[in-house]
């Protein structure tokens, strides 16, 4: 029968007894389950929930990592490099981009949302690479060249205003 005692015991025959499931046993381990701290026997140690928190915290940071290297692979392929421009040169005479609203990004989000697109989906719809969505949508517009014949696309596409 478990125990489930969080301290000493009064008999003092339970010193190698485990917390969790009463089993008698000369090796305890410290383990933390359900948020008590117990002594606990190879059986119940797999229990503990301390590793699994550590495993979180893990894979939470790789995940982090992993969108930090995305988001720099992206924006380097839109402009971290000059020679990109020294070749293509830029639209910006042709295809001037508007004074931009306060929040576009945001705005521009919620709106694709609301219509229940994903980005690659309105990108086909408009014929446009998904990394220039995405600069809209991230709020750096202006630094991934991004066109104002797409700002015009987007505000008629989504019923929205995005242009000052």
């Amino acid at each position: 029968m478990a125990k489930y005692s969080t301290g000493g015991s009064s008999d003092g025959g339970d010193g190698g007894s485990c917390e969790l499931c009463g089993e008698s046993t000369g090796s305890l381990k410290t383990a933390t389950i359900a948020g008590a701290t117990l002594q606990v026997c190879s059986a119940c140690a797999p229990h503990d929930d301390a590793p699994k928190k550590r495993d979180e915290r893990s894979k939470e940071r790789d995940r982090k990592q992993r969108a930090a290297r995305k988001i720099a692979e992206i924006q380097d392929s839109q402009g971290g490099d000059s020679s990109r421009w020294e070749r293509e040169g830029t639209n910006y005479a042709d295809d001037p981009l508007p004074y931009l609203v306060s929040g576009y990004g945001d705005r521009l989000k919620e709106a694709r949302q609301d219509a229940g697109l994903q980005v690659h989906e309105l990108a086909e719809s408009l014929d446009v690479p998904e990394e220039q969505l995405m600069a809209v949508e991230q709020g750096r517009a202006a630094r991934a060249g991004v066109g104002g014949s797409l700002i015009a696309d987007l505000e008629s596409e989504l019923d929205i205003e995005l242009a000052e």
